[in-house]
């Protein structure tokens, strides 16, 4: 897999991607990952990437002539559509779920697009057929930490990349579910003890088990995914 990430701050990537899963992922050869300096397709010497809103208002937009220049460097776009997925990180966009992770991971190519400011000149979007995507509602101070979220859930999902791929199957979200509560030793610790039944060896209640705390924790804490 291909993973591109363009971002006028490719410093905040520099060792993010080092370590652990992705890190492996990388050295077995799993994924390629590259970051792109946006300012590199900037149109002046000044290498400008953003400009004032036209009809006002406060703080700067990208401007659309280096976003467009840069998806088309690393994926050229034909008609409208790039040859790779291309993802805008934007508090627009629509909620990260496990469901779209996955969908990302079967992708050849994947472009990530930091956005910042007040936003990006609307008409990247149509340009380059890209998705919006954010990673909650909230508003951070650029796109850079949501692409090393999506490139770390991404890569987790890539075959060969965990040692054991039931690990990720039975994470939390993968069915709409909360992952279910986990234990190892001491049993026992400052008075509390690990259920018996996962002592028991009995490895069907020890499923049974999982699969209801697994829907009690969903129903707690998150009842809109219960709901779905």
């Amino acid at each position: 897999m291909k993973i591109d990430i363009i971002t006028i701050f490719p410093e905040m990537f520099r060792e993010v991607f080092d370590f652990g899963i992705v890190r492996r992922a990388r050295a077995a050869g799993l994924v390629d990952v590259s970051v792109h300096d946006l300012r590199d397709w900037a149109t002046n010497r000044a290498r400008t990437t953003d400009g004032a809103s036209y009809g006002g208002g406060p703080g700067m937009v990208m401007k659309v002539e280096p976003l467009v220049a840069a998806v088309e460097a690393v994926a050229p776009v034909r008609r409208g559509e790039a040859s790779a997925r291309v993802v805008l990180l934007s508090p627009r966009g629509e909620p990260l779920r496990q469901d779209r992770v996955r969908g990302m991971a079967q992708s050849e190519h994947l472009v990530l697009v930091a956005g910042r400011y007040e936003g990006v000149d609307e008409r990247f979007i149509p340009l380059t057929g890209a998705e919006e995507i954010s990673i909650g509602d909230y508003v951070l101070s650029g796109g850079e930490i949501p692409a090393m979220v999506i490139v770390d859930a991404v890569v987790r999902l890539l075959p060969g990349a965990i040692s054991d791929p039931a690990s990720a199957e039975q994470d939390s979200f993968s069915e709409d579910l909360l992952d279910y509560p986990h234990y190892t030793r001491p049993a026992e610790f400052r008075g509390l003890t690990v259920p018996e039944v996962l002592l028991s060896g009995d490895h069907g209640a020890v499923d049974r088990w999982r699969r209801d705390k697994a829907l009690e924790d969903t129903r707690t804490r998150r009842p809109e995914l219960a709901k779905s």
